[in-house]
């Protein structure tokens, strides 16, 4: 596992070197989320405090009545969302869960954590590094003969080997992509004031979703520690920085970006209730994709069987499908730790990882890694800078559905480029490199979007099929027995490489 603060961040990003400094201020503090009420006076504080899912038949008079049985089970109803039938509920009572489940309309139930509700803080290793001055001047130095030689680049492009991988620079030069077409960045926040972000940020559609109640304050979308929390900037930039003359540039530079923040302040976990949160705000606020470079906590893999961890997958896939059905198309990135997801079986050693983790045996087609394994959403491994998976990545024929460069320390690139993993933003006007299937992701993201920009009237479905059929897939390496299936569709290539450059054309 990688940064162990920042999971996918810890497990869909490595942090490989690289920030470059700008003149740029701190940014304010962020925004918490809404405070709740007081639980009601019948509750009995027998135990630790948790958050819960509650799982209804969704509608107004069903969800109600099972909001009146919640109550008198000792919950607080901390937030319904009537059109998925999920309930977001805190309670101290240690027998809420075996309690609410047998009252009528409820359908699954189950705490989102194992340790009580507060911050806890959490070791930090593999901070970014400052690069020398000198590589961002031989950049520029770069970028500027490819520019008298008509080839339009940003400063920082020459190092950024990724966005040729995927003919992201030569799609640049018919489509930048549409501003009608909103990604949402569901992360640990994005830094809407950096000089590649700001022209494209779109704050009406960006929120603090951490609890479960989304805060749409100034700022509350922006990372609670500039410092760390860095990867959803990171993240934002890979999707669309602007092609501006300053610094990188993104995959669907024309698009616009909205943050929806998902990570607990301090140890950046990422709970149901919040991703829950984020998936409904950015359907009902006009996001046409979603990029998700993260796994559900604490749960590595949540099997469908144990009452907790079902609970977890129906909520969030509620709220998933519900986004897909306004016409978002969901990313997500599928894991680092090698692991084969179509294997018979496989052992979790990190769940849960907000208390104390155990070492499991578990079915991965019956334990799901989410929201990357969800039905309808994109999962995406990542490949290194000669086209070859990552060897951090996870894998799996027929679950794989794509890859896209997320980097690699040990395939490194020519010169300038000279650095393995991906070059995008960083808070405080920063630019740093990132590896992990969460740069992956957003390279899809970026191409999806400009799939939405060239067919605005596609269903998700068929933007999905678009992306598969115009992969590029270069058949499993034949000196690497992990990779099963076919030219055309295989374990660590999916349906392939996503292509920017058919995206814009077709």
């Amino acid at each position: 596992m990688a940064h162990p603060r920042s999971r996918r961040v810890r497990a869909l990003a490595v942090p490989l070197g690289l920030a470059l400094t700008a003149s740029l201020g701190f940014l304010p503090a962020a925004a918490t989320a809404a405070s709740q009420d007081a639980a009601p006076a019948a509750a009995t504080a027998a135990g630790p405090q948790l958050s819960y899912v509650v799982n209804a038949t969704p509608g107004h008079a069903s969800v109600g009545k099972v909001t009146k049985a919640i109550k008198a089970a000792g919950g607080k109803v901390v937030v319904a969302h009537e059109k998925i039938g999920v309930i977001v509920v805190h309670s101290a009572n240690p027998l809420f869960a075996a309690t609410i489940r047998k009252a009528p309309g409820v359908q699954s139930a189950g705490a989102t954590r194992t340790s009580p509700l507060k911050a806890s803080a959490t070791t930090d290793v593999g901070k970014p590094q400052k690069v020398e001055r000198l590589t961002a001047d031989k950049a520029a130095k770069a970028a500027r003969v490819a520019n008298a030689a008509g080839d339009d680049k940003e400063p920082l492009e020459p190092l950024q080997w990724d966005l040729p991988a995927i003919k992201a620079d030569q799609a640049a030069k018919i489509d930048e992509g549409s501003k009608k077409v909103t990604v949402a960045v569901i992360d640990t926040g994005v830094d809407d004031t950096h000089p590649d972000l700001k022209a494209n940020f779109a704050p009406k559609q960006s929120a603090n979703c951490v609890g479960g109640v989304p805060d749409t304050s100034p700022g509350a979308w922006r990372p609670y520690d500039p410092a760390e929390d860095y990867h959803g900037t990171h993240v934002a930039g890979t999707i669309a920085a602007a092609r501006n003359g300053v610094g990188v540039a993104g995959v669907a530079p024309g698009v616009k970006l909205s943050a929806i923040k998902v990570s607990e302040p301090q140890t950046s976990l990422f709970y149901a209730e919040s991703v829950v949160c984020a998936f409904v705000f950015a359907a009902d606020h006009g996001a046409k994709v979603t990029n998700n470079s993260y796994y559900v906590d604490p749960w590595m893999f949540n099997c469908k069987d144990d009452l907790d961890q079902g609970a977890i997958v129906d909520a969030v896939g509620r709220a998933a499908k519900y986004a897909e059905g306004k016409g978002v198309v969901n990313v997500a990135a599928a894991g680092n730790s090698n692991l084969d997801l179509a294997a018979a079986k496989l052992t979790d050693t990190s769940s849960p990882n907000d208390s104390t983790p155990a070492s499991r045996t578990i079915d991965p087609k019956k334990c799901w890694d989410v929201p990357s394994q969800l039905p309808g959403t994109i999962s995406v491994a990542s490949t290194g800078v000669k086209g070859l998976k990552s060897y951090f990545s996870n894998y799996g024929n027929g679950v794989i559905d794509v890859a896209a460069p997320g980097g690699d320390s040990r395939q490194v690139p020519e010169l300038p480029a000279k650095h393995g993993g991906i070059l995008s933003t960083m808070p405080g006007g920063d630019y740093g490199y990132l590896q992990g299937t969460s740069m992956a992701s957003p390279h899809v993201a970026g191409v999806v979007a400009l799939l939405k920009s060239t067919h605005p009237k596609s269903s998700p479905q068929e933007i999905q099929w678009l992306l598969k059929m115009q992969a590029d897939n270069p058949g499993c390496p034949t000196a690497d027995k992990t990779c099963t299936g076919t030219q055309h569709v295989n374990g660590h290539y999916g349906y392939g490489i996503v292509d920017a450059l058919d995206a814009v054309q077709d």
